[in-house]
């Protein structure tokens, strides 16, 4: 029979996978802040009421939107509280990859890396040492997990989120913010809602149906509310027509009407864009100023436009929440001390639990002693911690890989190191500059202003790309003009935060930004403004040819041929702000790769990307590595999984397409990146994998997709309905020598009685095995009545899909190994 999900039933955690305690220790202690856990309710108690009587209207307001803080620690936002009735402050900080302020914090991989292990209690152990670190800190609320689907590759922040199946994203958020708020952290789950891009962010009007919405994108902040999140954060762009910081239908009813949530709702960073309409379809808190809810919600309620018990009520929600958290009565524990080595074990563990291998002929790897291996490639000898914007964190340190494999690799082999790939630039030549200067580094002492009007030759048609490196503030940049062409103009709003994680500094700790441009033989006007300001400047100007890039891969095939492996390091710096525009490699590394395949065909190629990428050169390769941005422990981790000190344990939590024109929104700009200011998400609840079941189009790799040095083998699969839900129980065996990790997944096909959109699969559940060679193990892994639902629009609820359904176990959604069916009831 069919049957419509009841509210208690949505309101569960919303698993489905069973997870596996990892056995390794990490050092830290169990949460000691039992109060976090045990006030479950962010109801106003009589606590609340009482502070709320007290209050002045400017007190409340006060607390309705973010100001300047005097002792400011580089946090994102902050709160003054009301000294007068012991309301304390609230310090708000980034914190996807870790704490991000100016001290020192764990530079914790990304956390699609994190998503990879399929483990939601490595989860909470990550949200542990957040939570922990972000009250060290002197932090109370952490703008953070994020759990936007990945429904476009090009999305400039897909590596700060976790996957495009709404299952596993929900597993995770949840897991990690019990560890956040274990530790006494508030944890602001982000972006409410279907901000699945960078591109346009701030004012794309998201068209999308209300069955794709709650069975795709809506799944994980549900999951996160059931988990008992403080906050909410809203988005920046437009759902079906509104804002959604003043989206009634977004706020009110279905993320407090239909979910219960009874925590604060803030905005993104200058998300707002009214006063009364926000605030009174469910918005509480402006960040990071008061533009909307500052003066104008004063007068608002002054004159009668806005009765004051919307700010009644948003002040409630906040101070609900603080009193949960034993803000308001002096009962929140006193504030840790960091414990930088438990986190650095933490950020070790998921950095290797997430290492994903993609491809492995010959066994390439793991790596033997003996011989030479050559390393090739810019971020192998610079560590790539993390991406930019608001995921970047100043770590405790980050070695470099090439220090890292010449560690491990011992007296008996030889590594060598080869650039490939120039970042940084090598010096304009002074004879081509005419007066001759050199660009080298000039020093412009403060007060001072230092010009040059002249001319750069050039000897042939070439492709030149000017590479700047600069000292002090942004606005303390050299104005640098080409032919009456300004090359680093300064970026307006946000630009400069939204800089990349790697290739915005040089190793000297000078920023860099570049500019690429093709430039005809001849002489080319060069005028350069340098003004030292209040600090001085000291800047360098340089440049990258196709003459140097061929030099820079001449070296690196020579140390290719010279080696008995290679172990190539490709990079691509994404950034919160900016989107992707092809899913290639950039510069000139698609053709490193081909030189360096070509001359030794046991190449590894090491992906410090940010998602997914096209591989033309992948059959030429021995193996590929997916580290995404591993965190400070990168180097560590990516030796071991190399050397076969452990298993690489990731699955990929997102289909990787074959190229830019075969994926779920290829060829449409109506689905990406919209047209005249609109987006559809015409695809419906067919994001990711279930797109191409659907199309019936093949990946590069499918979604769940990674190898191990072993082999598994899935066996003698049955299903049972249990009344509310399946119980899936199988056999894995580990058919190999060496010990393992197994990540089954289970799949289940669509209800034949159910006149819904559905797609041909979705994931049901998941099991991370530890297995020892020749082992073989039982598993059971329970699917739940959730994942058997899809959302009926004229009831507007969850209904179970009855009826026969099939149900397979795999490797991928694209390796399904066995199959069987159970009637559903």
């Amino acid at each position: 029979m069919t049957d419509t999900v009841s509210r208690r039933s949505a309101l569960r955690l919303l698993g489905g996978a069973i997870a596996v305690a990892s056995a390794a220790t990490t050092g830290l202690a169990s949460p000691s802040h039992a109060y976090a856990q045990a006030r479950p309710e962010a109801g106003a108690g009589p606590r609340v009421e009482g502070l709320l009587a007290k209050l002045t209207l400017d007190e409340k307001i006060s607390l309705l939107h973010g100001a300047t803080d005097p002792d400011s620690l580089g946090q994102a936002g902050y709160i003054p509280g009301v000294p007068r009735l012991r309301i304390p402050p609230l310090r708000l900080t980034d914190g996807p990859a870790g704490v991000r302020v100016t001290a020192h914090a764990t530079a914790l991989p990304a956390p699609v890396l994190l998503a990879s292990a399929f483990d939601p209690e490595l989860a909470r152990r990550y949200g542990q040492v957040v939570g922990r670190e972000g009250r060290a800190l002197g932090q109370d609320v952490l703008l953070s997990p994020m759990v936007n689907l990945i429904r476009t590759p090009y999305a400039g922040r897909n590596f700060e989120t976790l996957s495009e199946d709404p299952l596993l994203a929900g597993d995770l958020v949840a897991a990690e913010i019990k560890g956040i708020q274990g530790e006494g952290l508030i944890a602001t789950v982000k972006h409410f809602a279907m901000n699945n891009q960078e591109k346009d962010r701030d004012s794309i009007d998201v068209r999308v149906d209300e069955q794709t919405m709650h069975e795709i994108e809506l799944r994980g902040f549900e999951a996160a509310v059931g988990a008992g999140t403080g906050a909410v954060m809203g988005a920046y762009n437009k759902v079906n027509g509104t804002f959604a910081c003043e989206n009634k239908t977004l706020l009110t009813d279905i993320l407090r009407g239909q979910w219960g949530f009874e925590g604060w709702v803030m905005t993104d960073w200058f998300a707002a864009h009214s006063t009364v309409a926000a605030i009174t379809a469910g918005l509480d808190m402006e960040m990071p100023d008061g533009t909307y809810f500052g003066t104008p919600l004063k007068s608002a309620v002054q004159n009668g436009s806005l009765p004051e018990r919307y700010v009644d009520r948003a002040v409630r929600r906040i101070l609900g929440v603080m009193d949960r958290f034993g803000l308001l009565d002096g009962s929140v524990p006193p504030r840790p001390a960091r414990d930088a080595k438990a986190g650095a074990a933490v950020a070790l563990e998921v950095a290797k639990a997430g290492a994903t291998l993609l491809r492995n002929e010959h066994r390439t790897l793991p790596l033997t002693g003996g011989g030479t291996i050559a390393v090739i490639g810019p971020t192998g000898s610079l560590p790539f911690v993390s991406g930019g914007g608001s995921a970047h964190v100043v770590p405790d340190h980050a070695d470099s890989p090439l220090d890292a494999i010449k560690a491990r690799a011992g007296s008996r082999t030889r590594v060598t190191y080869a650039l490939g790939e120039d970042l940084f630039g090598k010096a304009i030549p002074v004879s081509s500059l005419t007066p001759a200067f050199d660009s080298e580094g000039r020093q412009v002492e403060a007060g001072e202003t230092w010009e040059y009007d002249g001319s750069l030759a050039v000897t042939g048609s070439d492709e030149w790309t000017f590479v700047l490196h600069f000292s002090s503030a942004p606005t303390a940049r050299p104005k640098v003009l080409l032919d009456g062409e300004e090359l680093f103009p300064l970026a307006a709003g946000y630009g400069e935060y939204f800089s990349g994680g790697l290739v915005s500094a040089d190793p000297d700790g000078l920023s860099v930004r570049r500019k690429t441009l093709t430039l005809a033989k001849g002489a080319h006007t060069l005028k350069i403004t340098a003004e030292g300001g209040d600090a001085g400047l000291l800047f360098r100007l340089r440049r990258i040819t196709g003459e140097t890039r061929a030099q820079d891969v001449a070296e690196a095939v020579t140390a290719a041929r010279a080696a008995r492996g290679v172990v190539l390091f490709a990079y691509e710096d994404a950034t919160e702000g900016v989107d992707r525009t092809t899913l290639e490699l950039p510069g000139n590394q698609a053709d490193l790769i081909d030189a360096v395949t070509a001359a030794n065909p046991r190449t590894t190629v090491v992906l410090n990307t940010s998602s997914s990428t096209s591989m033309p050169w992948l059959a030429r390769t021995g193996a590929v590595l997916q580290m995404y941005y591993p965190g400070q422990e990168g180097a560590a981790a990516t030796t071991a999984v190399l050397f076969g000190d452990c298993d690489p344990g990731g699955r990929l939590t997102q289909s990787f397409p074959v190229d830019d024109t075969h994926h779920p929104v290829a060829g449409d700009p109506l689905r990406y990146p919209g047209v005249n200011g609109t987006e559809e998400y015409s695809e419906g609840i067919h994001v990711g994998y279930r797109w191409y079941d659907a199309e019936g189009v093949r990946p590069l790799y499918p979604f769940g997709h990674g190898l191990s040095y072993t082999s598994f083998s899935y066996e003698d699969a049955s299903a049972r309905w249990n009344g509310h839900g399946l119980d899936v129980t199988f056999t894995v065996r580990n058919t190999g020598r060496r010990a393992g990790v197994a990540v089954p997944q289970v799949y289940v096909g669509r209800s034949p009685e159910l006149q819904l959109d559905q797609a041909v699969r979705v994931l049901g559940g998941y099991r991370r095995l530890a297995l020892r060679g020749g082992e073989r193990r039982r598993v059971t892994v329970h699917v739940d009545a959730r994942t058997l639902s899809s959302w009926d629009t004229k009831r507007h609820a969850w209904v179970l899909g009855s009826g026969r359904r099939a149900v397979w176990v795999g490797a991928s959604a694209g390796d399904l190994r066995v199959r069987t069916s159970v009637d559903v009831k």
